[in-house]
């Protein structure tokens, strides 16, 4: 497609061919004159017979050709008689068909828009027109126009059409008092715009520099950044620093006043926590999120409860469990078990090879033995399939579990809706959920909301993976209290113990030296010391050598890297892989991003938590069947089609899933040939690729190495440097959270001096 000049064209709405009600996607034919123009573009709010004034510019699309593609619009409403009658007729004016626009055109003549705009009251003098529906027309001639003059004038800040139409709905009429008054308003109150946006429309409309608006917007800006970024809260130093360099303030001025108001105003929480050597430190929190951990907290000592069983009733089971199926279980397993049918609360934790399936596998058969009813979960799809696989017994997503209804914002899990929940709890006498060290604060606290006191919930997970991508540490802060029922699974199986990854992630995980070479069936470092020659290696390796050795696709092969950028990043990866493993076709339609390049046929990841994308299978005949709600964070799927006529693109996901996503939703997708390591969490592949050469100490840690190392199922290989491997090793250095959920139950169970 060959861009033009921006160009400007007018004209009649002839027909429109195509409209996607969601986004507002159209295709639209405009009459201008003697031509008609074919017009593609977002509408929000067209209809045939109006008149519009567009800029954009003309393409060739290669099945459609020649079109107009719109960046910008606005309806003109028409001066004269016969004009003004084609635009009432159109439909446009709710209330007003062809037949009632000829007889206002015969009565008012070329008067007649001035007396619709000015003296509504007198369309009454029409016949068939009241005074109500006269006052209806108005009003809607009004809205209409208020509409398009405030997107005229949210445009020249900068401001796209879609985010216009956000925020002109929120505001409607106050929308320019807000703007000129206080815009980081935007930032609070419209996802989508951020501190930045708000502050660019400031400095346009004149706003100080130490204006109080900015400073509030930019703490409770750093604040959401923090969760972000992992954290439940910031040292107040931290949050000051932040805000001096966003602000370029003296952070004096902002604690003087600002953050102590923010607080009076209970947007923000300020706590002081005692440390160790008796001196203190405040931690600021949302109050979202201080109160989110606090009431997790709450909700996991009202769980922790003893329940009464019979420990000679619980070793005569598992005997003969033991005896009729032949699974022989350790000490630490039957202690896991009977801890579980015990407590209200359990955690199960251990490295690969140590027996968390055969485990949780007795704990069903003994939990269904005694007729109580089960929900298997995990945070991820992934994940989920993974448990079903390795226990016979269905599993689910945790959202699905509890049955996601969407959120307020597609992208914030706080804003979640879930329809089970504190007055719809789920019925079940026990809950085991695996790979919690993947579970945030967020939807453990929506999973603790669903819960009755009474039922067994049993975590399992290993907590020396990476923590979770949404914000807390729920895992190691729930084991750092040592207040719950814990079992560390640390015996090495006899089974296990033939695999080099088992063997060898475990020595990463001590510290211990690895030998490394290509002697392993499973476990191999290849010496490179030049990134082409990696990327080569990995390439090959991808494409020839490994599909057939571990009887897989070269789809199924998983390239983990420790880092983005770089030339052995995820991006440039991404984009060598993806040339070779679907190269470029005439039958493979491409869509370009601001970002790269999507082409039919590519392997692609969901980024970020969609709960309200819609996805459904098809089966016999193309029929539609199943459907469901949400696509979540690290979901892995198939670009099938790409509609350059309707913007959309179509993505397979596992079991045949498929989930629509227009042009405009295509941040929320990224080509998977490659993923970081954090993006890997909960997955498990045939076999993955590492290339590890060199990057920051604070990335390349031990930790990180550990989880990409245990999400290969059959054969890992590493390529790169043998230095930069131990010093990975090495490296103890973890990502530095700040959580509190430890010190929140700790205060809740009565082992904390509460904090001043």
């Amino acid at each position: 497609m060959l861009d033009q000049e921006q160009e400007k064209i007018e004209g009649y709405v002839e027909h429109i061919v195509y409209r996607n009600e969601e986004n507002g996607y159209s295709v639209v034919n405009i009459s201008a004159g003697d031509d008609e123009i074919t017009c593609v573009g977002i509408f929000r709010d067209i209809n045939e017979g109006e008149y519009l004034e567009a800029t954009g510019s003309y393409q060739v699309h290669a099945s459609y050709g020649p079109q107009f593609r719109m960046q910008n619009y606005r309806i003109k409403i028409p001066d004269s008689g016969a004009a003004f009658e084609r635009y009432l007729g159109s439909g446009a004016v709710k209330g007003i068909g062809q037949a009632l626009a000829a007889r206002i055109i015969r009565h008012f003549g070329d008067d007649a828009r001035r007396i619709l705009q000015e003296e509504p009251e007198r369309l009454a003098e029409v016949k068939g027109i009241s005074i109500r529906m006269a006052a209806r027309i108005s009003e809607s001639v009004m809205e209409k126009s208020q509409m398009q003059n405030a997107l005229i004038f949210l445009s020249q800040y900068g401001i796209t059409l879609n985010l216009g139409v956000k925020i002109y709905n929120t505001y409607q009429d106050t929308l320019y008092q807000v703007l000129r008054e206080n815009p980081y308003r935007l930032a609070e109150d419209i996802s989508g715009v951020g501190f930045r946006i708000a502050d660019s429309i400031a400095a346009r409309v004149g706003i100080r520099p130490d204006s109080e608006f900015r400073i509030r917007s930019a703490l409770l800006y750093s604040m959401n950044q923090a969760g972000a970024e992992g954290h439940t809260y910031l040292l107040k130093e931290e949050l000051l620093e932040n805000c001096r360099q966003l602000l370029e303030l003296d952070p004096e001025i902002i604690e003087e006043k600002y953050l102590l108001d923010l607080a009076i105003e209970k947007k923000l929480v300020l706590k002081e926590s005692i440390l160790p050597d008796g001196s203190s430190e405040i931690h600021v929190y949302t109050a979202q999120m201080y109160f989110v951990e606090l009431n997790t907290a709450r909700m996991l000592h009202e769980l922790n409860v003893r329940c009464v069983s019979d420990e000679a009733d619980i070793k005569r089971q598992l005997d003969q469990m033991q005896d009729k199926d032949g699974v022989e279980l350790d000490d630490l397993q039957r202690q896991a078990i009977s801890m579980a049918v015990q407590s209200g609360i359990m955690i199960l934790t251990g490295g690969p090879g140590t027996g968390k399936t055969t485990t949780i596998n007795a704990m069903i058969r003994y939990f269904m033995s005694k007729g109580l009813d089960i929900a298997l979960a995990a945070p991820t799809g992934r994940a989920a399939k993974r448990m079903t696989e390795a226990t016979g017994y269905e599993a689910s997503t945790i959202h699905r579990l509890l049955e996601v209804s969407g959120a307020a914002d597609d992208s914030s899990p706080e804003n979640t809706r879930f329809e089970r929940n504190a007055d719809n709890p789920l019925e079940m006498d026990v809950i085991i959920i695996d790979e919690v060290s993947m579970v945030d604060i967020y939807l453990m606290h929506a999973l603790l909301s669903a819960l009755v006191p009474g039922t067994r919930l049993v975590l399992v997970g290993d907590m020396n993976q990476l923590p979770s991508v949404g914000p807390g540490s729920v895992l190691k802060d729930m084991i750092r209290t040592e207040t719950f029922p814990l079992v560390r699974l640390n015996k090495i199986f006899r089974q296990a113990a033939q695999s080099d990854i088992v063997v060898n992630a475990h020595k990463i995980n001590r510290g211990e030296p690895v030998v490394l070479g290509n002697r392993s069936r499973d476990f191999m470092f290849l010496e490179r010391d030049d990134a082409r020659v990696i990327q080569r290696g990995v390439l090959r390796l991808v494409q020839e050598k490994l599909p057939g050795y571990v009887s897989a696709r070269p789809f199924d092969i998983q390239v983990l890297c420790p880092m983005r950028k770089g030339a052995l990043g995820v991006e440039n990866m991404n984009a060598i892989l993806q040339r070779y493993l679907n190269p470029p076709s005439p039958k493979k339609e491409e869509k370009e991003t601001g970002s790269g390049l999507f082409r039919e046929g590519d392997k692609v990841m969901q980024i970020k938590n969609n709960y309200q994308l819609e996805w459904y299978v098809k089966g016999a005949y193309g029929i539609i069947g199943q459907k469901g709600l949400g696509v979540f964070n690290g979901d892995m799927g198939v670009i099938k089609t790409i509609d350059h006529q309707t913007e959309m693109l179509v993505v397979e996901y596992e079991e045949g899933k498929l989930a629509e996503y227009s042009f405009r939703q295509l941040d929320e997708l990224e080509l998977a040939y490659a993923v970081t390591i954090h993006k890997s969490q909960g997955s498990e592949y045939p076999a993955v690729v590492i290339p590890l050469l060199t990057g920051p100490r604070m990335l390349l840690t031990r930790n990180l190495l550990y989880t990409a190392v245990t999400r290969a199922r059959a054969c890992v290989v590493l390529l790169g440097s043998s230095e930069t491997f131990r010093q990975m090793v090495n490296n103890e250095m973890e990502e530095n959270r700040h959580t509190s959920l430890d010190e929140r139950i700790l205060e809740i169970s009565g082992q904390k001096d509460r904090e001043v």
